[in-house]
């Protein structure tokens, strides 16, 4: 194998990955894909914008403290609602929304105890709970003990 070329193939997904492989007669060093994120100038630009509105609006909240409560908090919550819009729109916002749907997905995967079981293992938690605080209560009376009436002569 050593003097085996290897050939490497690209794969551009959507525009917004790039995959590599290699060819199948050949190991690769490390992994059989890597994969990139490309990110363009528009995401970096809606990432700016979402960053500005935020800054807008906190500054727009405290500009306005003559005009009264309501239209601070009305110009606070447009702003970061309007931030979180764009944010939405750039290509970290869907990758969030598609990590909120894949955990939900996992989490509907879940096998859920039943009302006994999970009551059983709260038991059981609050048992040992009780169990160990008893076991710390007296290691840390017989510290005392053998320190300030054995050792010091301290008595109380």
């Amino acid at each position: 194998m050593s003097g085996a070329r290897q050939a490497r193939h690209h794969l551009r997904v959507c525009g917004l990955f790039e995959i590599t492989f290699f060819s199948p007669n050949v190991l690769p060093p490390m992994s059989s894909a890597q994969i990139e994120t490309v990110f363009s100038t528009a995401d970096k630009a809606k990432l700016a914008a979402a960053l500005a509105l935020v800054v807008a609006a906190v500054v727009a909240f405290y500009a306005l403290s003559a005009q009264g409560v309501w239209v601070q908090w009305a110009s606070l919550l447009g702003g970061l609602f309007l931030s979180v819009v764009v944010f939405f729109t750039s290509l970290h916002g869907q990758q969030l929304v598609g990590f909120g749907r894949d955990a939900w997905r996992e989490v509907q995967k879940v096998v859920w105890p039943a009302r006994k079981e999970a009551m059983q293992m709260t038991a059981y938690v609050f048992g040992f709970v009780f169990i160990m605080a008893l076991f710390l209560w007296a290691t840390d009376k017989t510290i005392e003990w053998v320190f300030y009436d054995l050792i010091l002569g301290w008595k109380k």
